[in-house]
């Protein structure tokens, strides 16, 4: 029988009128809220909630904004968990601490912006009038983000966002030769694949300056703020700040509350931080809903108070009216001077099967959803149902190119052409039986290439699921197991690091927490991009876990084709259903 560890922890504290709050509190915490409403309806083992016996609660249990050192605190409508309660607190305060630079650097940052006008004007091809798609928002995010502390980008799959943040670095290194930068992402995956991408964009860059971001290397979020063994905090924190002029963090969408606390706190308040990601991806999948109570919080994006409106339009642009008026406010307070949302995406254009399906699927258009996927003109999505084997069968089997070549960069970028994607992990729809499914069909067409068993063997992908500092591999690197045909032995192989393009050999024996990859979770597949995928939707139609935000971050791994498998009742209930998670950061926020 399954220990219900929620039930324990709220048995510890002998209070009645708390215990129902405090096993709900510890049940939603792992679903990922950060706080629970007081007149919560939900029943528990000790009854239901009931906000009028608070009252009777002891005050060395449950506090409130004027004692924040009980366990449990009442904060408005809900009731949080010491620890949340001030992770929040933290983050709204440092939040606003960094909201508008001082009347004394206003003036040096307009003069350094003012100082490379002719570059940014080269880089971004200005003077010029916005065409039908807008503004060139890529250009409006460089020039906020550098006029101010604190900076946010988001936008879908191909708008843009490293290829913003390398012209960004451009202009911060041609203003500020010897600022110090640091690149971060919540997964290695996603730190590896920003500044390789930022290489990429960087390769036409004068040569003074694509060498310093040639040189950038990445983080994951844990190494960059100083991982401490079997601790839940940093090495660098407010007493020991980051020794950087400017932070990014790419994947900002998976940051989560405790994680985000931590990183303001490292940050010194002379610090640029910059966030990159999607706002409507998959929240984190700890605690909190970050980025996206950011975006909300912030009301109508892409609002530019006056003042950078002005600047921007006639100091930089040279043209009046590149940004028309309609983006102007006259609020220079809060979160949406620091926001920018980049709309145009260079990836699905409008008349993209994915990109229409991935649009239709976020703003809760089933209808939509299932007329694109019956249209005979949409070539590139499609629907089958779970009991399709043959197409199940046809997609899998294009893994056969990456079993055939005994070269390990070559198997990597085959791999990493396809994959499946699931959306819960048992079942068998899920993660373990869509694996062993792919692994019988495999065995069953390339008998001679592949033959799946306990442990590894040849030919095997598989990806890493939690951190080993000490080998320098992350959870979500996705590596494949080849047998040397010298020593008969196998050899776990892995992409290249920023020190090296070729693949990085280990031995097996050193992977402790792996899984087999011909499918893996969405949640893992975030910052990771394929040419072809095929998402499994759960057995069950209205299963809690299948949501628009999840479906929606499975489709846009594509570049090219979207297999979804399951029934039009699951994808119908899944797009209704929409992320919501408890938390009082949005409400902050909307006070700055």
């Amino acid at each position: 029988m399954r220990t219900d560890i929620h039930l324990h922890f709220a048995e510890y504290f002998n209070d009645q009128a708390l215990r129902p709050y405090i096993y709900l509190l510890s049940k939603r915490l792992m679903e990922g809220h950060i706080c629970i409403p007081l007149d919560s309806r939900e029943e528990t083992p000790f009854g239901f909630c009931n906000p009028g016996l608070l009252r009777r609660a002891s005050p060395k249990l449950l506090g409130n904004a004027d004692n924040i050192n009980a366990p449990f605190i009442i904060d408005g409508d809900h009731i949080y968990l010491q620890r949340y309660y001030k992770y929040e607190l933290n983050i709204f305060s440092r939040v606003a601490e960094r909201l508008g630079v001082s009347d004394e650097e206003k003036p040096l940052f307009r003069d350094s912006l003012c100082s490379v006008k002719s570059l940014i004007q080269k880089e971004f091809k200005l003077p010029a009038k916005a065409d039908s798609t807008g503004p060139d928002w890529q250009f409006v995010a460089v020039m906020r983000c550098l006029l101010e502390r604190f900076g946010v980008i988001t936008g879908g799959p191909g708008t843009g966002k490293t290829t913003t943040l390398a012209k960004l670095l451009l202009i911060l290194y041609s203003m500020h030769p010897d600022a110090r930068v640091a690149l971060a992402a919540p997964t290695g995956k996603a730190s590896m694949r920003m500044v390789e991408s930022l290489r990429q964009r960087s390769e036409n860059f004068p040569e003074e300056i694509k060498s310093k971001i040639q040189a950038l290397k990445p983080h994951t979020l844990h190494v960059l703020l100083g991982y401490r063994r079997n601790a839940i905090y940093f090495r660098h924190n407010r007493s020991d700040v980051l020794p950087y002029d400017c932070v990014v963090v790419d994947e900002a969408s998976m940051i989560d509350v405790p994680m985000f606390s931590k990183l303001m706190d490292a940050c010194a308040p002379e610090t640029r931080l910059i966030l990159l990601g999607d706002k409507d991806q998959l929240a984190s999948v700890e605690a909190g809903t970050l980025l996206g109570d950011l975006c909300l919080s912030a009301g109508k994006l892409n609002r530019i108070p006056a003042d950078d409106y002005h600047f921007i339009n006639d100091q930089i642009a040279g043209q009046e009216g590149y940004i028309p008026d309609e983006y102007q406010s006259e609020d220079s307070t809060g979160l949406s001077r620091v926001i920018t949302e980049l709309r145009f995406t260079h990836r699905f254009g409008k008349d993209s099967d994915i990109g229409k399906l991935s649009r239709a699927v976020i703003q809760g258009d089933a209808g939509e959803a299932k007329r694109l996927l019956a249209s005979e003109e949409e070539k590139n999505i499609s629907i089958a149902d779970p009991s399709d084997d043959k197409r199940f069968t046809q997609f899998v089997c294009r893994y056969g190119e990456m079993l055939k070549t005994d070269d390990p960069a070559e198997a990597l970028g085959l791999l990493n052409r396809l994959r499946v994607l699931v959306t819960v992990k048992q079942g068998p729809f899920g993660l373990y039986g869509i694996n062993e499914r792919v692994e019988k069909i495999l065995r069953a067409h390339f008998p001679s290439l592949i033959n799946p068993r306990p442990g590894f063997y040849h030919n095997q992908p598989i990806i890493i699921t939690q951190n080993n500092y000490e080998i320098g591999l992350f959870n979500g690197d996705v590596g494949i197991i080849k047998k040397d045909p010298d020593s008969e032995r196998y050899k776990a192989w892995f992409e290249g690091t920023e020190k090296s393009a070729e693949p990085r050999p280990y031995n097996p024996a050193l992977l402790s927490s792996y899984e087999t990859a011909f499918a893996m979770t969405i949640h893992k597949s975030q910052g990771s991009e394929f040419l072809d995928i095929m998402v499994v939707m759960p057995e069950k139609a209205d299963n809690p876990l299948l949501t628009r935000e999840l479906l929606y971050t499975g489709i846009t791994r594509a570049r090219n084709e979207v297999l979804l498998l399951g029934t039009e009742e699951a994808l119908e209930l899944g797009i209704a259903k929409k992320v919501e998670r408890y938390s009082g950061l949005q409400d902050r926020f909307s006070t700055l």
